[in-house]
Formats: C-alpha cells, sequence, structure tokens
C-alpha cells in the first residue's frame, strides 16, 4: 500500500496464540495448524548506518551517506529510498536539522533482533488466519526522518527506524512498538489494491481500511502502535462517532486522518474504522471468514451496513 504511513495507529489489549503456537486451544474458534512460514526481515541497513554516522562523529556528509549507506543498502532500502526520495543530502539536511532524532535513534537499535524474532511469529500468525496471505519483505533502515512506515504488496514493508523511534505517544515499550507498527503496515499488504491506492478516499473508505490493518495487527501481534487515540476518545465514544457520520462522505481527510504529528495523536479515523471492524467480526459466526472479509473488502458503505455498528457501540 502507498497510503501516506502516517503517525497514527490505535491502541488494543494483549491475546494469547497458544493454539496457533502449538497449543490446544484454538484461538478465536479457528483449528489449531502449524505455522508458516514468514517473511525475510531486514535490519543490516540500520548497522550499516551507524557504522557510517560514527566514522564520522555523527556528522556523516551527503557524498558519503550516498556511497557508504545508500548504495550497498538492501533492495528494501533502495525501495525506500526511490518512493520516498531518501537520498544522501535529504538524509544529510534532516541531520543537520534535527541531529537529536538520529541520535536518540540508538536505544532502538538494541531492540531490532529480539523485535524482528517477534514480527516473524506475529506474520507466521497471519498466515494461520488467512491463508492467502502474502510474504513480501519487511525493511528496517534509517531514512529522512520520515515517514514512520509504508507498506506495499510489490515492495512489502519499509520503516524509519528513526521516525519511529522519535515518536513520543506510540508504546513506551521500544520492542512493542517496532513488533504493532510492523504488523499494521503488514496487513496494509493484503489490502485490495483498488481501494487502498484510490487518490480520492472518503472518510470512511480511508477509515475502514486503516481500522482493518489495526484490527489485524492486534489479533496477529498482540497490540497496536498507538495508544493516544484510545486515550483521546475514552468516554467521547458517542460524541466522536455521531460527528464521523456526518463526515463519512467527504473527501476532506484532514480532520479525521493522517493529522498526527511527532508529538501529539490525531487520526480519530483509525480508532472509528477499528470499531466498524471488530463491530463486524463479533457479529461474524464464521471468524475466519470475518478475517477474509476484513482483508480483502472492497466496499466500504456495504461493509459498514453489515457491521451493525453505530456511535456509541459498546465492545469489549
Amino acid at each position: 500500500m502507498m497510503r501516506k504511513a502516517s503517525l497514527c495507529v490505535a491502541a488494543g489489549a494483549t491475546f494469547g496464540f497458544s493454539a496457533m503456537l502449538g497449543g490446544s486451544t484454538p484461538a478465536y474458534g479457528i483449528t489449531a495448524e502449524p505455522l508458516p512460514r514468514g517473511p525475510a526481515i531486514h535490519i543490516e541497513d540500520v548497522t550499516r548506518f551507524f557504522e557510517v554516522y560514527d566514522a564520522s562523529d555523527g556528522h556523516p556528509s551527503a557524498e558519503l551517506l550516498q556511497e557508504k549507506y545508500l548504495n550497498p543498502g538492501s533492495e528494501g532500502l533502495h525501495n525506500f529510498a526511490r518512493l520516498r526520495n531518501i537520498t544522501g543530502l535529504r538524509i544529510a539536511e534532516s541531520l543537520a536539522k534535527n541531529p537529536a532524532i538520529y541520535s536518540d535513534a540508538r536505544r532502538c537499535v538494541a531492540i531490532l533482533p529480539r523485535a524482528r524474532d517477534r514480527e516473524l511469529d506475529a506474520l507466521r500468525r497471519l498466515g494461520a488466519l488467512y491463508p492467502a496471505a502474502k510474504f513480501p519483505p519487511v525493511t528496517v533502515a534509517v531514512g529522512r526522518g520520515k515517514p514512520v512506515g509504508v507498506g506495499s504488496p510489490v515492495f512489502g514493508v519499509m520503516i524509519g527506524l528513526e521516525a519511529l523511534c522519535g515518536v513520543t505517544y506510540f508504546d513506551a515499550n521500544l520492542e512493542d512498538r517496532f513488533v504493532h507498527v510492523i504488523a499494521h503496515e503488514y496487513a496494509h499488504v493484503q489490502q485490495v489494491p483498488a481501494l487502498v491506492d484510490d487518490e480520492h478516499p472518503t472518510v470512511l473508505e480511508a477509515s475502514l481500511i486503516e481500522g482493518a490493518a489495526e484490527f489485524v495487527a492486534e489479533r496477529i501481534s498482540g497490540g497496536v502502535s498507538n495508544p493516544g487515540i484510545w486515550k483521546e476518545a475514552k468516554g467521547r465514544e458517542a460524541e466522536i462517532e455521531a460527528a464521523f457520520v456526518s463526515d463519512k462522505d467527504r473527501i476532506d481527510l484532514s480532520k479525521w486522518l493522517y493529522n498526527g504529528t511527532i508529538d501529539q495523536p490525531g487520526d480519530l479515523g483509525y480508532w472509528v474504522g477499528y470499531r466498524i471492524v471488530k463491530a463486524y467480526y463479533r457479529r461474524s459466526t464464521d471468524k475466519r471468514r470475518a478475517i477474509r472479509d476484513i482483508l480483502e473488502m472492497s466496499d466500504p458503505n456495504a461493509f459498514l451496513a453489515k457491521s451493525g455498528w453505530y456511535p456509541g457501540i459498546g465492545l469489549r
């Protein structure tokens, strides 16, 4: 998916996956099966960036970044650079303007090996829940300060280490943060391209795209990535969702989506979309079919009508 991966997702609860991992009780009524193989998850670009960074005392030139970091990088880094205009010059400019986000990103480097192992387990669970899942690679690399992440069914998922590490209102546990955000982006990889690549989506359409990714991420990773949205919405469910109904057919998304900043959560459309998707899932008697319907959604209005959702609906 090429949709903006802004600083926005929703918070969720922790779930057990013992059945999918060989336990005796199936999760969500789905028969336990061997987990499929997951994708390749690359983190080696991060190591190379900090080798270049350290060798120049934190002030690498644009030329050095291009020749020693970007050019020999992984295919995922090359795709990330092409899609998001990441060049040695752009990284050097970002370093000059915001040096702290790169020095602070070191705290996220140490958690990457364990986060990679957990993510692989989560994406294998995706394959168990949704046998039609595609498994392009995941790449964690260093970029120009944004975006946090990009998901594409062709190129896979690409995460900007420094951007994700710098968000102040995502999970405080950095390992959890990386696992949940990558799971969200990977759910986008599975969605219908004609829907997620719509250049002019309505508020409902965009909210369901993001809400579906949040819901699936929660099912496979045990949580989602932005507790700030949940805190912002708590106790205001009916008020927020009544306003959403009034705006759901608008194509101006700015009130509901992609309006978070590095310090301030926004993106209440993610939260509303998640709740609509959860209502659909709870109403379904066939949970495996429900996951397929959620990921293969092509008609947002029909999905909403079938969900049973209404403003302020009680959802546990």
